[in-house]
């Protein structure tokens, strides 16, 4: 479910005194290797200032002036140190720049080391980091401290930096969808709202009523209707389903979808039980992994707070997000537990397609029957990146790391879908989690992404984190 690259807006520093023709070269290099990258650029005009850089504070106000003009195109700035660069100018062209910052400062060579040839970048991007840091003006430098553009390191940092600006820019302004009251049994999974739009984020809640309203007015004829339809009998095997099971969850899918577009939700938490079982006869977990697959981070049980986690994980990821219980522990392994769902993991997670079956948890208290939509099935071997958020006083407070689905065997009668997660230091996140009123459920998501998802949380969005394992 990657999100589209990045779009940079590209700096250049200068001083005066270093040759023009370093800066040709970068203006003519560096825009060409980020578009192999696959990503756009934008750049200040060559004729709008000397070299088309920045050195002065008047240059730097031509820059600022052009982000301004641009400023809905792009999602990060690279500013690029040809030579020493200015940092007054760069402060002034960037400090309300509004997006992340990564700086980049091209490297000698020790056979041009003359005062006519050397770059000195090594030495400037020192004082460039130093002003940023007396303005306030958050920034990411990554390894080696001066890197060639055309070098596997720069491609690696540009990696990293493209999901450090996804995170943030899918943050900014994210909101997220209630879709029915909290459950009262899970106070486990209350989110002050308030501290969540202070962060940005938006909270809009609907009730089940007019959901349900609304699925009786959806046309088993319709487009909508079938579209749906297809999607779900491609996506698992639905054997033994009643007909009337699947026309619900089909057109509660529907329903979810209008709202989603109706209200530009970026993510939803969802009243999974029991009215749906009761009076609709269907649990919805399979449409839940059909809109994590979708690039749409849905979470059960009124989980806001992972629905939030969900949807900063898959903007550093390439995969989609899901959201399970830290559930059993695996025999004596103190590394090993089982991450567990009644089916809302996406499909693409899975070793293979997944059973529709009735919801054998829940049978006991709406009766047999009553809840299918529950996928069955287990979740495939890779390495994921976990995280969960809850608020504290005001602040957004999270908790990330990482780990990896294992093809450890899960007993054949484990209802719903599982992995065998291995976690370095298993202990002491599960430790933290507990000690810190995290709830019970975990956003998972394919990759290692620890590293991004951090310097946004940190640096950009003013998030509490924490990284429990020891061993990371």
């Amino acid at each position: 479910m990657s999100a589209d690259k990045t779009t940079f807006a590209l700096f250049f520093g200068n001083r005066g005194f270093f040759p023009a023709a370093l800066m040709d070269e970068a203006r003519t290099e560096l825009p060409a290797i980020l578009r192999g990258l696959g990503h756009d650029t934008l750049m200040l005009p060559a004729d709008a200032t000397r070299h088309g850089a920045v050195e002065t504070p008047r240059e730097g106000e031509v820059y600022a002036n052009f982000l301004n003009a641009h400023r809905d195109r792009f999602g990060g700035v690279i500013l690029c140190l040809p030579n020493f660069g200015d940092e007054t100018g760069a402060v002034a062209a960037l400090r309300s720049a509004g997006v992340p910052i990564l700086i980049q400062a091209y490297p000698d060579t020790l056979d041009k080391m003359a005062p006519a040839v050397r770059r000195d970048s090594f030495c400037g991007k020192f004082s460039v980091m130093d002003v940023f840091c007396q303005y306030g003006l958050p920034f990411t430098v990554a390894k080696p401290h001066t890197v060639h553009p055309a070098s596997p390191a720069f491609e690696a940092n540009v990696d990293f930096f493209d999901r450090v600006c996804r995170v943030v820019h899918g943050m900014r302004g994210m909101v997220v969808g209630a879709i029915g009251a909290r459950t009262t049994a899970f106070k486990t999974v209350r989110t002050d709202e308030v501290a969540l739009q202070r962060h940005g984020i938006t909270v809009e809640t609907f009730d089940l009523s007019m959901v349900f309203a609304r699925m009786t007015e959806v046309h088993a004829d319709g487009g909508a209707y079938k579209d749906k339809a297809h999607t779900l009998r491609a996506i698992a095997t639905w054997d033994g389903v009643p007909e009337g099971a699947f026309d619900g969850i089909v057109r509660l899918g529907v329903v979810i979808d209008a709202l989603v577009e109706e209200y530009a939700m970026d993510a939803i938490a969802l009243r999974c039980w029991i009215e749906l079982q009761q009076q609709i006869h269907i649990s919805p977990c399979v449409l839940l992994g059909e809109m994590n697959d979708r690039g749409i981070p849905a979470a059960c049980e009124v989980d806001i707070g992972n629905a939030v986690a969900m949807c900063a994980l898959a903007q550093a990821s390439d995969g989609p997000p899901s959201c399970l219980d830290w559930n059993n522990n695996y025999a004596d392994d103190a590394d090993k537990c089982i991450l567990f769902h009644c089916g809302p993991v996406p499909p693409s997670m899975m070793t293979c397609k997944g059973r529709i079956s009735d919801h054998e948890i829940l049978a006991n208290a709406v009766g047999k029957g009553a809840g299918y939509g529950c996928n069955v099935g287990r979740i495939a071997p890779v390495e994921f990146t976990f995280g969960s958020m809850t608020t504290d006083a005001g602040r957004l407070k999270f908790y990330i790391g990482n780990g990896a689905f294992t093809s450890d065997p899960i007993p054949e009668d484990f209802f719903g879908c599982a992995g065998v997660a291995h976690i370095k230091g298993l202990q002491d996140v599960l430790l933290h989690v507990g000690r810190h009123g995290y709830r019970h459920h975990v956003s998972v998501v394919p990759g290692q992404v620890l590293e991004p998802v951090r310097e946004a949380f940190e640096r950009y969005l003013g998030y509490d984190v924490a990284v429990p394992q020891r061993c990371v």
